[in-house]
């Protein structure tokens, strides 16, 4: 499994406030997200999966926070996946689950994308992938 995490901007704001935005259609009142989560920062996980383990890597990632958006609505479990085919040759170091080392390997992938809130979010998910 590939893993990659990105720090997501937020759209029409400063590095460390929310602010309304109209391109994001997000208007935060009083007790919103604004005061909550306005000093977490925000992370894009991307994973590739074979498709066989895919809804058990997003369920995981999901009961550890991941896929939160933290506007209006109380959106959970959001994620975009896209199937393909990955390409790998495994080094003499390595160990795969799929392939042997030395050749080069051609497998199905489901590529996964999520919002993740917060470090701490962010560590419980990379874990929950780990496991």
């Amino acid at each position: 499994m590939h893993i990659i995490l990105n720090p997501t901007p937020l759209i029409g704001s400063s590095p460390n406030i929310l602010e309304p935005s109209p391109e994001a259609n997000f208007f935060p009142g009083p007790g919103s997200c604004r005061n909550t989560m306005a000093s977490l920062r925000r992370f894009s996980l991307v994973f590739y999966v074979p498709p066989a383990s895919a809804s058990a890597c997003k369920a995981a990632i999901f009961k550890a926070g991941a896929g939160r958006y933290p506007g209006p609505g109380g959106y959970t479990e959001c994620a975009w996946q896209a199937s393909g085919i990955g390409q790998f040759r495994p080094g003499d170091a390595a160990n795969p689950a799929i392939g042997k080392v030395g050749e080069l390997e051609e497998t199905p992938e489901v590529r996964v994308e999520t919002l993740v809130v917060g470090e701490e979010t962010v560590r419980k998910a990379v874990a929950a992938l780990k496991e």
